[in-house]
């Protein structure tokens, strides 16, 4: 395995401070994105920053120029990929006043990046933390700030859903509801990358098929109002020109609350 690299420094002293500047992030890129792929592959224990250095042809002595150990250039992957990652969900919930709406919309998110990026995924949420990349206390303390950590930002759009009566009574637990969506989006999202063309597994359906029917389980399963989560996924099939899939969805959810609205008053009469 290796990663090309473009001929940078050569003439790092005669060149202007913002060219040195774009060239010193060129060539962290590429080493990060070398470590990311030999870590998922071979395991954070097993690879050394010689192998590093080897796939993108540099010699290992300039790899600490830039990180001072695999611990430090670990952490840094971690920080950029989950950056990325948060940054897109976030962009794609920006401006929804609708907190079930938003958690909606983080979940395709959160599946995209996953269908998307791969490698970035595994190493951030199928990868063990090694040891000696301890979290900092800061970070600690950062943990349930939803301004700095994505899941805390789920968390308490699921606050707000709770304090509207949008959950169904008994889930109260914010952090509980953040934690089983997002235990069933990366169910989907694990199958598919560790299982996907294996033919020794059960045969895989349509990717985004099977992450919009894990979605619409889970919020179904948690909601109080199933009419208004029905308008939440139809006005996400329709703004994706699904207008046959959004119709059924609202129509399905008429007939099943109908449905349900009739055997009530039966029962209640009886």
């Amino acid at each position: 395995m290796t990663f090309t690299v473009s001929p940078l420094f050569l003439d790092r002293t005669m060149a202007p401070p913002d060219r040195r500047a774009r060239e010193k992030h060129e060539v962290q890129d590429l080493i990060l994105n070398a470590a990311r792929e030999l870590f998922v592959l071979r395991g954070y224990e097993q690879v050394t920053m010689r192998q590093i250095a080897e796939a993108v042809e540099y010699t290992p002595g300039a790899l600490y120029v830039h990180f001072k150990d695999k611990a430090e250039l670990f952490v840094e992957l971690c920080k950029h990929d989950m950056q990325r990652f948060e940054t897109s969900l976030r962009d794609l919930s920006a401006g929804e006043p609708d907190p079930l709406a938003r958690i909606v919309k983080m979940g395709r998110g959160y599946l995209d990046f996953a269908r998307a990026h791969p490698r970035q995924y595994e190493l951030m949420f199928m990868t063990r933390t090694p040891r000696e990349v301890a979290p900092t206390a800061e970070e600690l303390a950062h943990f349930d700030n939803p301004q700095c950590n994505g899941y805390a930002f789920l968390a308490q759009c699921a606050r707000e859903a709770i304090d509207a009566g949008m959950l169904r009574p008994g889930l109260t637990d914010h952090w509980g509801v953040a934690q089983t969506f997002w235990a069933g989006l990366h169910g989907v999202a694990a199958c598919y990358i560790t299982f996907e063309g294996d033919p020794s597994a059960p045969p895989m359906g349509d990717y985004h098929a099977a992450g919009d029917l894990m979605r619409e389980a889970l919020i179904r399963g948690m909601v109080s109002d199933q009419a208004h989560t029905a308008r939440v996924f139809a006005q996400e099939w329709a703004a994706k020109g699904l207008e046959q899939k959004a119709a059924a969805t609202t129509a399905h959810t008429s007939a099943h609350t109908s449905a349900l609205s009739q055997a009530t008053q039966k029962g209640g009469a009886s």
